[in-house]
C-alpha cells in the first residue's frame, strides 16, 4: 500500500506540473511602429526591424512592421534602402516593446536631400563619369540626367565637385561646383560632357 500511496501522489505531481506546462501564456504582443515624412513625390524608402522584415514606404504616412513582438523584445529600425536623391535618418528607432504589448509609435524617419546633387548632360551612351565631392566621396554616372552624392554633410562643410574619372573620348567640366554645405538644402552642380 505504501508504494501505490507514493506513486499515486508522484502521478498526480507529474500530471499537475504537465496541465501547468501546457497551460496559456500570458506573454503579450506588439508591434512596431512610427511615421515618414520629408520623402519626395513618387519616392519610397525601405525599412527593416532587427535586420529583416523589410517594409518599404512609399509616401509621408505612418508605418507599422507586420511582425509582432513579445513584449521587452528590443527593436532596432534602420534604412536598408533610402529614397534617390535624399537621405532618410531614423529617430527613436531603438527600444523595447512595451510590457502591455502594446504597438511602439515612435519611430520618426525624417528624409531630406542629399547634400550635393546636381545633373550630367551631353554623356555618350554606353558612358560614364565618376565625380569626387571634396571628401573623397565618389559617384560613377552612367546616364544623362539627375545624379547625387549619397549623405549628408554638416552645415558649414565645403565641398568642391570634381571630375575624378573622365568618360572614353569626352572631356566634362562641372559648374557651380564649390560651396558650403547648408542645412536641410541641395547644392546643385552641373556636368557638361563634349
Amino acid at each position: 500500500m505504501k508504494f501505490s500511496k507514493t506513486a499515486e501522489l508522484l502521478s498526480t505531481a507529474l500530471l499537475a506540473l504537465s496541465l501547468a506546462a501546457c497551460g496559456g501564456s500570458d506573454v503579450s504582443f506588439g508591434t512596431v511602429g512610427g511615421t515618414v515624412n520629408g520623402l519626395g513625390g513618387g519616392q519610397s524608402v525601405t525599412l527593416q526591424n532587427n535586420g529583416g522584415a523589410n517594409l518599404t514606404v512609399t509616401g509621408n504616412t505612418s508605418f507599422t512592421f507586420a511582425t509582432a513582438l513579445s513584449e521587452l523584445t528590443k527593436f532596432n529600425v534602420t534604412v536598408l534602402t533610402q529614397p534617390v536623391g535624399q537621405t532618410c535618418p531614423v529617430t527613436r528607432g531603438t527600444g523595447v516593446i512595451p510590457n502591455d504589448g502594446s504597438t511602439a509609435n515612435r519611430v520618426i524617419v525624417a528624409c531630406v536631400p542629399n547634400s550635393v546633387a546636381g545633373t550630367v548632360s551631353g554623356l555618350s551612351a554606353g558612358a560614364s563619369v565618376t565625380l569626387d565631392n571634396g571628401s573623397s566621396v565618389q559617384v560613377a554616372v552612367g546616364q544623362n540626367g539627375v545624379f547625387s552624392f549619397p549623405g549628408l554633410l554638416t552645415a558649414g562643410t565645403a565641398y568642391a565637385v570634381t571630375v575624378a574619372a573622365q568618360p572614353a573620348g569626352q572631356t566634362c567640366t562641372v559648374a557651380n561646383a564649390g560651396g558650403t554645405a547648408v542645412a536641410g538644402v541641395q547644392a546643385l552642380v552641373t556636368v557638361n560632357c563634349v
